[in-house]
């Protein structure tokens, strides 16, 4: 099943399902009881928000051997852990802006993970029992300030830097699954989910064992290589097989 948000008429946000090409609102916690209504809105003419608004967004940093190599970094033994805050998130064709202070923005194609159940210790045999569904996240990074900072919060964390969608997929497979990133119709990054350092079990084993791990937290698995430079005026698109595909715009932060 595919669960989404988006925007009524009357300007509200609404929990969704959808299935070939239309929506139906749906009543209830998509993490306890709900219940789905007639398919009524055709897909193209909704304006779609993130699909789920998380308490944390939990990531992992080089995940993938080659993305760790074009870095100059060592492949780490345990997952590196971060976080970004839930006021970067934005949905599917929402601008990201590039921020003044940064003169290096770059894209991170990433499968995300949406936690079900909470839990704390959660063993590897359990964790897909705590997992939703799956979706795709751009990890945005001002890289240059991630660099001169030495830690990383402001330069994962601004505004727009985190565009999450276009919705949660149940029933996806992340064994592995193509992820590929394109801007403005150019490959700039392509690698299965198979090409992890570490599982998906692992990334939630490990996280529960620092955090309790909240219904509607989303985990960030990780980017492969090819991350690279995003410009006003710029498109991007992420793809991951058996999702779907995340666009987003990118334009100059407007400054007040």
């Amino acid at each position: 099943m595919r669960f989404l948000r988006y925007r009524t008429s009357s300007g509200e946000s609404q929990q969704g399902w959808v299935l070939d090409g239309l929506i139906g609102p749906v009543e209830g916690s998509i993490f306890g009881e709900f219940q789905r209504k007639d398919l009524e809105i055709p897909l193209e003419s909704a304006r779609l928000q993130p699909p789920i608004r998380p308490g944390k967004i939990v990531c992992i940093a080089r995940n993938f051997v080659d993305h760790t190599r074009e870095h100059q970094a060592e492949v780490p033994e345990v997952p590196l852990l971060f976080l970004k805050p839930p006021s970067a998130i934005i949905g599917p064709d929402q601008p990201i802006y590039i921020p003044p202070q940064s003169h290096q923005v770059e894209h991170e194609a990433e499968l995300a993970v949406v936690i079900s159940r909470r839990g704390r210790w959660i063993s590897t045999q359990e964790a897909l029992n705590h997992v939703l569904g799956y979706t795709i996240a751009n990890d945005v990074t001002a890289r240059d300030l991630q660099w001169r900072d030495g830690q990383w919060a402001r330069g994962k964390g601004f505004d727009t830097f985190c565009p999450l969608g276009p919705w949660i997929e149940t029933e996806f497979d992340p064994a592995d699954a193509l992820i590929t990133c394109h801007v403005n119709g150019e490959m700039r990054q392509m690698a299965s989910t198979r090409d992890m350092v570490f599982s998906i079990q692992k990334l939630i084993a490990f996280a529960s064992s620092v955090m309790t791990l909240e219904p509607g937290d989303i985990l960030l698995t990780g980017t492969p290589a090819g991350v690279g430079p995003l410009l006003p005026g710029d498109i991007v698109e992420i793809s991951i097989e058996g999702i779907g595909v995340l666009q987003n715009p990118v334009s100059a932060e407007p400054v007040t």
